[in-house]
C-alpha cells in the first residue's frame, strides 16, 4: 500500500499507539474522580496538556481538549457569537474555509449574522489589505485557516493578526490550524491570536481528540454543556486514551525544518516524474506547504482516477475528505476552470512516505491518464 491521503488522516505512529494502549490498560480512571485511580488519570491529563502547551508556546491554562478539530472550530465560532453577538453582528472569514468553519458561518447567517467571505488570489491566500478594509465597528470575529486543506496555501498568521490588531483591539481572531499544527511553528499568544484549533489524527495521533487554544483572559461561553470538564469549556469525560496518544504524537514529531525539507523533496520528485506526461497541471501554489499537492489531469475525472489508483494499492483523494463528492469550493474560489476542477486530485504526504513510492505513484498516474484519455 502507498498511502498519500495524509491530509484526510494519518496512520498512528508507534508512540501514539503505545500511549493509547497504556491508557486503556493501566490508566483508565476518570480524571474527575478524587480517588487514586482518578488522580492518576488527572496527572496524565495535565502532563498531556503541558506537552501541547509547549508545542504552541503558551500556558497550560490556555489549552482545552475537545472531541475533534471540528468540535474545536464549532466551540470557538459559536462561543464568540454568543459572547459578542448581542452587540455586534459582522464576521469576516474567507471563501476557502474547511466545512467545519463554513457550515458554522451558514448557521450564523441563518440566525441573522452578517458573514463576509473574503476572496483569495489564485494562490489561495488572503490579503491583509482586503481583511482590514472589511473591519468596521460592527465586526466581532475574524476567522481564517493557517493552511488550506485542499491546495496547501499558507496564510501568514502573524502578519494578518498584526493587521487586525492595528485596525481594532476588540475583534476576536480565530485560526483553524488543523493542517498546520506540528508542521510549522505556531505561536498564537505571541502573534495576538485569540483562538486556535488543531487535531491529533493529522499528525499521526488517534482520532477522537482535538485542541482549542483560548487566549488567557478571554471568556467565551461553552458550546458543549454538562459536567464542566476542561474548566467548563468542553463538558464530557475526557477521552484519556486519545489525549495521551495526542501528546505522544506531538513528542514524536521530528525537527520541523528537517521534515519540511524531506517532504518537499518527496513532492518535487513526484512533480518531476509527472512532468514527463503532458497535460498534467499543478493546482497548488509554488509557495504552498509541501505536505499537500493538488493536481489536475483534464480528461480524467477525479473519481475514476482515485478508483484506478486505489485498485493499484495507492490511496489519494478527490479533494477534502469532508466534501462528500461535491465540486471543490476551494478550487472554484481560486479561479480554476470547470475542466481543471472536475479532474483535480489531492496527494498529501507524511514522513513515512518514500522516494520509491513517489516514483511508483507517478508511474501509475501516468498509466491511468493515458488509458482513460485513449
Amino acid at each position: 500500500m502507498i498511502y498519500l491521503d495524509n491530509s484526510a488522516t494519518t496512520k498512528p505512529c508507534s508512540e501514539a499507539i503505545k500511549a493509547v494502549n497504556d491508557a486503556l490498560e493501566n490508566n483508565w480512571g476518570n480524571p474527575s474522580s478524587i480517588h487514586f485511580k482518578g488522580q492518576d488519570a488527572s496527572d496524565l491529563l495535565e502532563d498531556s496538556r503541558r506537552i501541547l502547551a509547549d508545542e504552541l508556546k503558551c500556558s497550560t491554562s490556555e489549552i482545552f481538549f475537545t472531541g475533534s478539530g471540528s468540535a474545536a472550530n464549532n466551540t470557538a465560532i459559536f462561543g464568540s457569537a454568543r459572547s459578542k453577538g448581542k452587540r455586534k453582528k459582522k464576521i469576516i472569514t474567507t471563501s476557502v474555509e474547511h466545512p467545519s468553519v463554513n457550515e458554522c458561518m451558514k448557521r450564523l447567517e441563518y440566525d441573522g449574522f452578517n458573514v463576509v467571505r473574503l476572496k483569495t488570489g489564485c494562490d489561495g491566500k488572503i490579503k491583509a489589505s482586503d481583511l482590514i478594509s472589511e473591519i468596521d465597528g460592527d465586526t466581532f470575529l475574524v476567522s481564517f485557516m493557517a493552511v488550506n486543506n485542499e491546495i496547501g496555501a499558507v496564510n501568514d498568521i502573524k502578519a494578518l493578526a498584526s493587521a487586525v490588531r492595528k485596525k481594532s483591539k476588540d475583534v476576536l481572531i480565530h485560526v483553524d490550524s488543523v493542517q498546520a499544527f506540528g508542521k510549522i511553528n505556531l505561536e498564537p499568544s505571541k502573534w495576538g491570536v485569540d483562538m486556535m484549533t488543531a487535531s491529533a489524527h493529522k499528525i499521526h495521533g488517534p482520532k477522537g481528540v482535538g485542541l482549542l487554544y483560548i487566549r488567557k483572559g478571554l471568556n467565551i461561553p461553552a458550546y458543549i454543556l454538562g459536567g464542566g470538564q476542561e474548566n467548563g469549556m468542553y463538558s464530557g469525560t475526557e477521552a484519556m486514551p486519545a489525549i495521551a496518544g495526542f501528546a505522544a504524537a506531538v513528542k514524536a514529531l521530528p525537527d520541523k525544518k528537517e521534515e519540511l525539507k524531506y517532504i518537499k523533496s518527496l513532492r518535487d520528485r513526484l512533480i518531476k516524474n509527472l512532468e514527463t506526461c503532458g497535460g498534467i497541471y499543478v493546482n497548488s501554489p509554488e509557495d504552498c506547504l509541501p505536505y499537500i499537492l493538488n493536481i489536475s489531469c483534464p480528461g480524467v475525472p477525479s473519481q475514476p482516477m482515485v478508483n484506478a489508483l486505489s485498485e493499484k494499492g495507492i490511496c489519494i483523494s478527490a479533494g477534502s475528505a469532508c466534501s462528500k463528492g461535491h465540486r471543490s469550493h476551494v478550487l472554484e474560489a481560486v479561479g480554476l476552470s470547470a475542466e481543471r476542477i472536475d479532474s483535480a486530485v489531492r496527494l498529501s504526504f507524511s514522513r513515512f512516505n518514500t522516494m520509491e513510492e513517489m516514483d511508483e505513484t507517478a508511474e501509475k498516474i501516468i498509466e491511468t491518464v493515458k488509458r482513460i484519455r485513449r
